[in-house]
């Protein structure tokens, strides 16, 4: 079966989405919830547990408090109240503490360590009860995050009239769990315990009441954590806690039956101290167990998943001579006689190891919760994908093709560019290994950006001072591997029976036909765009190392200069539509041009800017008429650019109708990029267009570079311009308030797509570009497929090698902080990729058929 490169690429990275999907499922299990009740419909607690008599008592006990008053504290670390800084600077709370009307505790919160809703649970003679607490601690720097000791332990005081304690009788404080402090203040206000709570109940705020009341207390917490116990892990039975919960429920039925019969001696005190010691050896059992459930990752299914994007990326390689050969077609061997054979064979193989593993399994796994149908699927899926990896190494060894220098060609070598592509691709995968590279990413794709305009730059001054005789002979198909196609690019006044079939017989520049000041304008380019990137930086500020250093942003966003920041938004906009409209239509020119008026009226609208004749910006609204307004434009221009598509299929000679239907389409995304940036970011923008013009006209077109090394320039700045956004692997970072513009209320897919769009602006707007750029400037028909093809390729490394790291580093100290947020970053970029690809391949087809 033969497939194009492109809808071959596209279908690999859908493959490869499903197989991110299944992993981040595994990585990031589903906390352990109750399923037999809801909200509305709770059940009566459980009565006491009783034998051989009967017990009366079936209802709450009554509150221990009849007010409760939380006092939290942000960033509060536990030596602060019980330390020698305590006595400094908090003296009245450790005063509190030695009187003896409190109870004190070290609570352990759970990484990552940021500020968020970290307790999630609600009038008589009762006392009232103080909690002071803090949700996270802070390291010796003040920042917080991660799971270091100054950052976890966080003080829990429990102060109340209810608590006598003798003068003196200093405890130090216990450590607890953060989650303890639900079912504490359950039980204190008498209300039932949350179902899906973990944590157990303190048992210093209850030692005052009668024994009784301890039991039944302690009795409705183990209840309570045994059902949801029963109802997350399957081997329930075989777990300690729950044995130990069903001997302490036996002891204290027989502590009933003594107590009922009035019975005072000793053996009823005896019984009821080693109840109690039963019940809190059981909850601290079960409460342990139902956290390491929380946190116990799915290995199976981050397994599936692993195996499944890993099989994708290596037929990607070794599909790379065929992909990237002049036919841009590959062969797929999915009906030959050996694989079918080893397909079933493979099939048999990991059904059987799906039903051992599943039925062994003592923790819940959600690829063996899936229908067998779907679970089949998925192994149907890996197993055609190991077949056809397999079929490939077997051709690939049988014609002697290995991804190398073509023999045929002993004196080809690779040029400059092409190793800098390759070691800052390699270069990048391997920095993901380190938390700081991470963090600072934005610093390695920066770097890269500035050593391929300086590699551009070596590159322009060779051909314009010494000619061609010095330009190294280029290899032919295939052997480059990663970055070598046909000569995609040509002039396009060149006729197809003219064009040579390999870059090497054929100098590859053509920059002696510029005139002399284009000629000057191309050898200054790189500096102009080095330029660009320079005052990019310096506009947003991202990373851990040097975020909180003061920008341009923070000074244009600042009340003191909104009218600097009128001033630029206004000559953003200006920029946007002239270097935007020169390739519009008419009709698109008009709507571009209104609906950059309607971005400038709508931050208006809200105080961002100012229009001319205001002096302040009290007559503020959420400026719903006038988003609506520019939305109305953009989709107006896309349905125009749609519509020149669909025409150009129809009308095979006109040529220019496709390339103005996907500028349109093109310039309706830019001025939706428009709409969603912060006044502040439109710069961005601005360059970023600016950018791509300057290397269309004096880089692209005068050196024809083949499609594959566009396709990576391309993914290189896109990924740069989301950095240059403010953007960083923190999800603190994403600006939400994009998903809101033009909503009046919160409409879960659209506010989705508009943030993702908003976050991932760049890598877009640089994708569309190229698919524009390549359809309008090339007359080889393989262009789009080898860009497609060398997209799929080059999104697939990082986030092949990176699940592997996650994989490996999954106990790290910064798993959660920084490493996990970045993965949720690539599993969003892969399902970009793919929506990006498939526009690659629909593209592709309608070239085919024009």
């Amino acid at each position: 079966m033969r497939l194009g490169s492109g809808t071959f690429a596209a279908c690999c990275v859908v493959i490869e989405v499903l197989g991110v999907a299944l992993f981040l499922r595994g990585f990031f299990p589903a906390p352990v919830r109750s399923s037999s009740r809801t909200e509305h419909q709770a059940e009566p607690p459980a009565p006491e547990p009783s034998i051989g008599a009967s017990s009366n008592w079936t209802k709450l006990p009554p509150p221990l408090f009849s007010k409760v008053v939380i006092m939290l504290i942000d960033a509060l670390r536990d030596d602060f109240v019980f330390g020698s800084k305590g006595m400094k600077f908090m003296p009245y709370t450790p005063y509190l503490v030695e009187k003896g009307a409190s109870h004190s505790f070290v609570a352990e919160a759970k990484p990552p360590t940021v500020t968020m809703p970290r307790i999630k649970e609600r009038e008589n003679l009762s006392p009232n009860l103080l909690v002071l607490c803090g949700d996270h601690g802070m390291s010796e720097t003040g920042s917080h995050g991660a799971s270091s000791m100054e950052e976890v332990n966080t003080p829990l005081i429990l102060i109340s009239s209810a608590f006598e304690r003798k003068p003196g009788d200093i405890r130090h404080p216990k450590h607890v769990q953060q989650t303890d402090l639900a079912a504490t203040l359950a039980i204190g206000l008498g209300l039932p315990i949350p179902e899906n709570s973990v944590g157990s109940l303190l048992f210093p705020s209850i030692e005052g009441r009668p024994v009784r009341e301890q039991l039944r207390f302690l009795h409705l917490n183990a209840v309570q954590l045994s059902k949801l116990l029963q109802e997350n892990v399957p081997s329930y039975k075989k777990e300690p806690g729950f044995e130990q919960f069903k001997m302490a429920e036996r002891l204290h039925g027989n502590w009933i039956r003594l107590y009922l019969e009035e019975s005072t001696s000793e053996v009823l005190f005896n019984l009821g101290t080693k109840v109690r010691r039963q019940y809190l050896d059981a909850l601290r059992t079960l409460s342990l167990s139902l956290s390491r459930q929380v946190a116990q990752y799915d290995i199976y299914s981050m397994l599936v998943g692993t195996v499944m994007v890993l099989e994708v990326l290596t037929l990607l390689l070794l599909s790379i001579p065929q992909a990237l050969s002049s036919k841009a077609e590959l062969e797929v061997p999915l009906w030959s006689p050996v694989f079918s054979l080893l397909f079933y064979l493979m099939f048999l193989v990991l059904s059987a190891l799906h039903v051992i593993v599943c039925t062994s399994a003592e923790s819940s796994c959600y690829f063996c919760g899936l229908s067998w149908l779907m679970a089949g699927g998925v192994m149907v899926l890996i197993s055609a994908l190991l077949c056809a990896v397999v079929s490939a190494l077997a051709k690939m060894f049988a014609s002697g093709k290995l991804l190398s220098k073509n023999p045929a060609h002993p004196n080809s070598r690779w040029s400059e560019l092409d190793v800098v592509i390759l070691l800052g691709t390699m270069g990048h995968v391997l920095s993901l290994g380190a938390s700081s590279f991470i963090e600072e990413e934005h610093q390695t794709w920066y770097f890269l950006v500035n050593t391929l305009c300086l590699a551009l730059c070596h590159e322009i001054y060779r051909n314009c001072f010494l000619g061609d005789d010095c330009e190294p002979r280029r290899c032919s198909h295939g052997e480059r591997g990663f970055v070598n196609t046909a000569p995609a690019l040509q002039d396009r006044s060149i006729g197809h029976d003219e064009l040579e079939p390999h870059r090497a017989s054929k100098s590859p520049t053509s920059l002696n036909t510029l005139r002399g000041w284009e000629k000057w304008m191309a050898m200054a380019s790189p500096w102009v765009i080095l330029t660009c990137c320079r005052l990019l930086r310096s506009l947003n500020q991202t990373g851990v190392q040097w975020a909180h250093r003061p920008d341009l942003g923070h000074w244009l966003t600042s009340s003191d200069h909104k009218a600097e920041l009128s001033v630029l938004a206004a000559l953003s906009l200006i920029m946007i539509f002239a270097l935007v409209q020169r390739r519009c239509s008419l009709t698109s020119k008009v709507a571009m041009a209104l609906g950059l008026l309607g971005v400038y009226c709508y931050r208006a609208a809200i105080g961002n800017v100012l229009f001319p004749w205001q002096r302040d910006s009290k007559d503020i609204s959420k400026g719903l008429i006038e988003a609506r307004f520019v939305h109305v434009f953009v989709l107006g221009i896309l349905f125009t650019g749609t519509k020149d598509l669909l025409k150009s299929q129809v009308i095979a000679a006109d040529f220019t109708i496709k390339t103005v239907g996907l500028w349109e389409i093109y310039s309706g995304l830019v001025l939706l990029a428009a709409l969603l940036f912060r006044p502040h970011n439109l710069p961005v923008l601005v360059f970023s267009l600016l950018i791509q013009t300057i290397m269309t006209k004096f880089i692209w077109k005068p050196l024809r570079h083949d499609a594959a090394e566009i396709t990576v320039m391309h993914y290189w700045f896109g990924q740069a311009f989301f950095y240059f956004q403010g953007n960083s692997n923190n999800i603190a970072t994403v600006d939400i308030s994009a998903g809101f513009v033009g909503l009046d209320t919160y409409v879960e897919v659209p506010a989705v797509f508009l943030t993702a769009f908003a976050t991932f602006a760049g890598p877009v707007l640089w994708a569309s570009h190229l698919v524009s750029f390549l359809s309008s400037e090339t007359s080889s028909g393989s262009a789009l497929s080898h860009a497609c093809f060398c997209y799929a390729l080059i999104c697939s490394f990082p986030v092949s090698a990176y699940i592997i790291l996650v994989t490996s580093l999954r106990y790290h100290l910064f798993i959660w902080s920084v490493f996990s947020p970045k993965l949720l970053y690539e599993g969003m970029h892969i399902l970009i990729t793919a929506a990006i690809c498939v526009f690659f391949t629909a593209m592709d087809q309608t070239n085919t058929k024009s």
